[in-house]
């Protein structure tokens, strides 16, 4: 079946396909290839979208035109409760799997009219806002590795500054050093010439 570069497909006539479901889907790919080679997506990015799909239909073992809702909530929650898929995972799964779908479905490029064709049906936008995660948050790491707030970063650069106050007064060696570490955190942190610095508290400054 003709595809253009942008991923577009041309239906004309031709001897009946062997195995019409699976090359559809391969066509389907294909071109799904290309219209991200046409936005300048990289090719890492492109091939690890392809596997999904792939891995989605291999466990709904539905083809696009079939897919529903209710398949998407399946996998996802077998994802998040037995496989125990991170939240970004799931939400960036779903992202690639819904650029997909938003593709094949998309009269422009011509598989409505393809798999009428072949099969009677079409293929249609199945991930909504309703059954797919949301990025609200501004870090989803755990407690223990999210960056500091800005309140939370402002109190520590205090804190290592009372440090210094506090050896100083009493007398003690080890004022320079701790003066040292305070300005080591602003300027790490100021003109990022480390991606990750470990506080003594605990927490991570990015």
């Amino acid at each position: 079946m003709p595809l253009d570069k942008s991923g577009r497909v041309h239906v004309v006539g031709s001897v009946p396909l062997l195995h019409p479901e699976a090359q559809t889907v391969d066509e389907m790919l294909e071109g799904w290839r290309n219209q991200q080679i046409c936005r300048n997506l990289g090719h890492d990015t492109i091939a690890g979208r392809i596997r999904l799909v792939e891995r989605f239909v291999e466990h709904t073992n539905e083809f696009p035109w079939m897919w529903t809702p209710t398949l998407v909530e399946e996998f996802f929650g077998d994802l998040r409760s037995v496989k125990r898929c991170k939240q970004s995972t799931a939400r960036r799964y779903q992202n690639a799997l819904r650029l997909f779908c938003s593709y094949v479905s998309d009269p422009d490029y011509g598989w409505d009219r393809v798999c009428e064709q072949r099969f009677g049906t079409h293929p249609a936008q199945v991930f909504f806002e309703w059954n797919t995660a949301i990025h609200v948050q501004d870090n989803e790491q755990s407690p223990a590795k999210r960056a500091f707030t800005k309140r939370e970063l402002q109190d520590f650069f205090d804190h290592a500054d009372d440090q210094v106050a506090l050896i100083a007064a009493s007398a003690r060696k080890g004022w320079l050093p701790a003066y040292r570490d305070a300005t080591m955190f602003k300027v790490a942190y100021s003109y990022g010439l480390f991606s990750r610095v470990q506080s003594p508290c605990g927490g991570v400054i990015l």
